[in-house]
């Protein structure tokens, strides 16, 4: 089951309380306090990990709470503070405040973690309130309440490719074709119900093996902004993608026209979020195998070259062109990498800049 919505309930631990007691020992007459710390609440901690694709774990257990540290003692021992809870979630998790919709963190890279709920700290003992004036303070802190608040937690799939296609485009036949992913295929609408990510390889300028991933998310049809069909659920997975690819059925079984079918989808993309029309994008015209005499592959080539926009031409079940799309879909994508990498290395150095004053002082 795919699951990329789901709210939790996250309660920190509430911090020990410090301890009042005085020194009670033989000979020593005045002993003085003693009372120690109270001890940390332990966080709620949220961490993005490989090893997990969905928020279904979520599902299933959607509270999560943690034990109050211990209390001090005497002869100034300071309570166990409660360990930290570390909840794993797929990289590309949003977590925001449920009530609010406040954005928490964008768990965007492997390893990243954020603090959701801060656990309270621990009440200080009487040790701490002795001073000149009061060599016997009974007076001592209640630990800290940990925090507690309600989550919205959002996956929204981080893939360099979006496959994008009216229902029964060839979607899922493609990704099954050029990379390891099993997705359901099958010859009727809206055999995908979820979205599917795969990884392709293709060889590099010096023949190393390179790879670069594709999300396949299921069918659009007209309204998909508006939520009709499966809709909005899935376009946002689309959001963080380096590049779409537009998969448009020319076989001499397809209902639609081509080009009518490329343009509805596309004005779907572009309208759920304007930031789509921006990503540059491929066509393919797909099952080139049972395209007949070609009428309607010619029609989509005409209207692609007229408007400068890259077109090929594939079978998934033979395999004619996926050779090119990949090697072109690679180096599109590995492009942009490097560009980005460029991007963050200029915004680094411009920051050290900025530190350092004109005669080289920071």
């Amino acid at each position: 089951m795919f699951v990329d919505q789901v709210k939790v309930y996250v309660k920190a631990g509430d911090g020990g309380d410090g301890c009042i007691s005085f020194r009670r020992e033989k000979c020593v007459p005045r002993g003085g306090p003693d009372g120690g710390d109270g001890g940390k609440g332990g966080d709620i901690v949220f961490e993005a990990t490989s090893h997990q694709s969905t928020l279904i774990e979520l599902r299933y257990q959607q509270r999560y709470t943690i034990k109050h540290a211990r209390h001090g003692s005497g002869q100034n021992a300071s309570g166990r503070s409660s360990p930290d809870r570390i909840i794993p979630v797929p990289v590309g998790t949003l977590i925001r405040e449920a009530e609010t919709e406040a954005l928490i963190a964008d768990l965007t890279q492997i390893g990243q973690r954020v603090i959701a709920a801060k656990g309270g700290r621990g009440g200080h003992g009487n040790s701490r309130f002795k001073s000149a004036i009061n060599q016997a303070p009974r007076k001592a802190e209640t630990g800290e309440e940990g925090e507690e608040r309600y989550l919205h937690l959002e996956l929204k799939l981080i893939a360099d490719v979006g496959l994008v296609g009216a229902p029964n485009a060839g979607k899922s036949s493609l990704i099954a074709a050029i990379t390891q992913a099993h997705p359901k295929v099958a010859d009727y609408p809206f055999t995908t119900i979820e979205p599917n990510l795969g990884v392709a390889q293709w060889p590099g300028d010096r023949g190393q093996m390179k790879h670069f991933t594709l999300a396949d998310i299921p069918g659009l049809i007209a309204g998909a902004h508006e939520g009709k069909g499966l809709g909005i659920k899935f376009l946002k997975h689309l959001e963080r993608t380096s590049l779409l690819l537009h998969l448009v059925d020319v076989s001499e079984m397809a209902d639609m026209d081509p080009v009518e079918d490329f343009e509805m989808i596309r004005e779907e993309v572009t309208r759920y979020h304007h930031g789509m029309s921006e990503k540059p994008f491929f066509v393919a015209g797909t099952k080139l195998d049972i395209a007949g005499e070609g009428q309607k592959a010619e029609q989509l080539r005409s209207y692609c070259r007229e408007r400068k926009i890259p077109f090929f031409e594939i079978s998934s079940a033979t395999g004619r062109g996926t050779r090119e799309l990949i090697r072109t879909l690679g180096h599109t994508v590995e492009k942009r990498r490097q560009a980005i990498t460029k991007k963050e290395q200029d915004n680094l150095q411009q920051a050290q800049d900025d530190r350092v004053g004109p005669d080289g002082s920071e």
